[in-house]
């Protein structure tokens, strides 16, 4: 299991508190006049300061709705994401939706956000895989479109944040799935995720003990208000 510690995105000299390399007295470099004074260590603290403050404001959030089974978890997140894309903040990653048959659900699809690629995340008529109540989860769709869109969403450097719907009974049967979503949380982006309200898999747990995440729950009265407060978050 990773420690779910994310990466620092201003991990440069500055924010690691060393002095930086750029900076040398003029005795130090022949080719630097000997009339320029050398940078003052106030100076160089006031630019530590100036440094970390800024780095700070950009640390990645991570949020996660939760809730009780058909409060909007997904909804939630898709409005976020549709608020995000309106301010021109790109998002990757996977989100899943329900499949029904003349009303009546029957499965569970997934989708890649950056590509519109999508799958069968799970069916009443799937012949193999890991049986979740009614449903067989589709593992191989599972990890070439779900696992997929979440590492393209990782290693795209146009992507600003990451997002999973979600971290439930069906998805953490994927090993693959859960390194993804372990390495999502320790890159340098933001996260927006949905994680079932009774899971119990020891990356949920990891993720509902960690201070540094920020679990929403949702319910049918406070749905609507939640996404542009986390935009709010994410622009702050």
């Amino acid at each position: 299991m990773l420690l779910l510690r994310p990466k620092d995105p201003c991990d440069n000299e500055w924010a690691n508190n060393r002095t930086p390399s750029s900076v040398v007295n003029a005795g130090d470099n022949p080719r630097q006049s000997s009339t320029q004074p050398p940078t003052s260590i106030r100076e160089l603290f006031q630019k530590l300061i100036v440094t970390t403050l800024l780095c700070n404001a950009m640390k990645p959030h991570r949020v996660f709705f939760t809730g009780d089974p058909g409060c909007g978890k997904t909804t939630t997140l898709k409005n976020t994401i549709r608020l995000l894309t309106n301010r021109g903040i790109s998002v990757g990653g996977m989100l899943s939706g329900e499949i029904r048959d003349r009303g009546v659900r029957v499965g569970f699809s997934l989708e890649d956000i950056l590509t519109h690629a999508t799958g069968t995340l799970a069916h009443v008529n799937q012949d193999a895989g890991p049986r979740i109540g009614r449903y067989r989860v589709n593992l191989e769709d599972l990890e070439n479109i779900g696992v997929t869109a979440i590492e393209r969403a990782i290693s795209e450097t146009g992507v600003n944040v990451i997002a999973v719907d979600e971290l439930g009974p069906m998805e953490l049967n994927s090993n693959s799935f859960v390194r993804a979503v372990q390495e999502a949380l320790v890159a340098p982006k933001h996260f927006l995720g949905t994680i079932h309200k009774r899971a119990a898999d020891s990356l949920v747990i990891e993720i509902k003990s960690n201070p540094t995440f920020q679990i929403v729950e949702v319910t049918p009265k406070s749905r609507d208000a939640i996404p542009a407060e986390v935009v709010e978050k994410i622009l702050s």
